[in-house]
């Protein structure tokens, strides 16, 4: 598991758009976004900097560390 920090996710409407981002390059994840510490714990197969890119392609600047 991963633990995503998104920086600039300030409400639901971004939440979602997190969440979908994730799930288009990885439909199988597991996927828990907290808004309240702007964060994403996901489980995936994928290698992280991938989910890592699509959140970044979303708009949302984010980093990760395993978890």
């Amino acid at each position: 598991m991963y633990e995503f920090e998104i920086q600039n996710m300030t409400c639901g409407h971004c939440a979602s758009t997190v969440e979908k981002a994730i799930k288009t390059a990885d439909p199988e994840a597991s996927t828990v976004i907290d808004l309240a510490s702007k964060t994403a714990k996901v489980a995936t197969r994928l290698d992280p900097s991938a989910i890592n890119a699509a959140i970044e392609t979303a708009g949302y600047p984010s980093s990760f560390t395993r978890i």
